[in-house]
């Protein structure tokens, strides 16, 4: 029997020999259980594990997908999906064993999601009940995969709420030049407003940048990393993506403007963080920018949509826009279409030339 007691502590242990995923004999020891029946279940679940049997709970399976994902994904992801796992999942259908859940039961999981209301009686906004959704969804999908769970009840079931809308937030020209005014107060934000609205970079990426980044003769910035604040952590971690890696060329007053900056940046050393400020320092400064100017009041990300908007109305086209702000072309052109010009009638006209003297009879 592989569950023993400790007589000098008076706790219960498992000692398991089993095959791994080489057809390797491997031991597994575990101490520390108050009871032999807890030592027991730990047992019973550490096997059906390893056997890829999906008699086991929903809870015991999440622990098998979220091992796996924290390979796969960022730490930020992963906290993410832990959070939502745990707080609006577990607590409705952790206990059922995973291959016993019903579309009935997804869906009244559904409904309580619909139903929640906080302390100002606001429910989930369609948005983030899509994304409930999904993340729960997601396992299923996992389970299916790779442990031949027959179907994902979750897709059966049908989603809850909505994608995000296609329109985008985002500022004029004219509208960042008279926010950007009010910035000159503090060296600070106003270069890391500069930075946002004319190349679009993302928070993180800016919060990353370094000296080392900047190469004024060539007028570039590189990017290469990117800034976190995990569980009070500060973190430097890769891109977004791998398209997110890329060198923007600066606009020549922006050069200017940054050569100052750094010159004037006490103590500053190849390595140092440029803009060694939070999240929430920025979208403090943004209220009171809009709050003095009187301009409306968008997201931090919008600034981003501010610089793809500006580039399209100059008339880039998507592939050149995708290549400066590290997103996929096919991306900018589906998230920003009712920006761009519609050439529905130059391509009627080109037909019309393709098909030669056109006659109606």
């Amino acid at each position: 029997m592989p569950v023993y007691k400790d007589e000098k502590k008076g706790t219960w242990y498992v000692s398991i020999r089993y095959l791994n995923w080489k057809g390797e004999h491997t031991r597994k020891l575990k101490r520390g259980f108050k009871s032999k029946k807890e030592a027991q279940e730990y047992e019973r679940t550490f096997l059906l594990k390893e056997s890829k049997n999906l008699d086991m709970s929903f809870k015991d399976f999440v622990d098998i997908y979220l091992k796996d994902c924290s390979h796969r994904v960022k730490l930020n992801t992963l906290n993410t999906k832990e959070y939502i796992i745990k707080m609006k999942i577990l607590p409705y259908l952790g206990e059922k064993k995973i291959n016993e859940i019903l579309p009935s039961d997804i869906k009244d999981w559904q409904n309580e999601m619909l139903m929640y209301r906080n302390d100002k009686g606001e429910a989930f906004s369609p948005c983030y009940l899509k994304t409930l959704h999904n993340q729960l969804s997601a396992i299923f999908n996992y389970a299916v995969k790779l442990y031949n769970l027959p179907n994902n009840p979750a897709r059966v079931a049908g989603n809850m709420g909505k994608e995000k809308s296609k329109e985008v937030e985002f500022w004029t020209k004219e509208e960042y030049l008279k926010f950007s005014e009010a910035m000159k107060d503090k060296d600070v934000s106003y270069h890391a407003f500069e930075i946002l609205y004319w190349c679009g970079l993302r928070l993180g990426e800016l919060l990353a940048l370094t000296p080392n980044d900047f190469d004024f003769n060539k007028k570039t910035m590189t990017i290469s990393k990117s800034y976190q604040r995990i569980k009070g952590e500060d973190l430097i971690t890769s891109p977004k993506t791998d398209k997110s890696n890329r060198i923007v060329l600066m606009p020549d007053f922006l050069v200017e403007e940054m050569k100052d900056y750094i010159a004037r940046f006490y103590g500053c050393k190849d390595d140092t963080r440029l803009f060694p400020i939070s999240k929430s320092y920025l979208h403090h400064e943004m209220d009171r920018g809009c709050k003095v100017t009187g301009v409306k009041r968008i997201r931090i990300h919008g600034l981003r949509h501010s610089h793809v908007s500006l580039l399209i109305e100059m008339g880039f086209d998507a592939v050149a826009i995708a290549d400066r702000v590290g997103h996929e072309s096919i991306d900018i052109t589906y998230r920003y279409a009712h920006l761009f010009p519609s050439k529905q009638g130059k391509i009627a006209n080109r037909l019309n030339i393709e098909r030669g003297n056109f006659t109606y009879e």
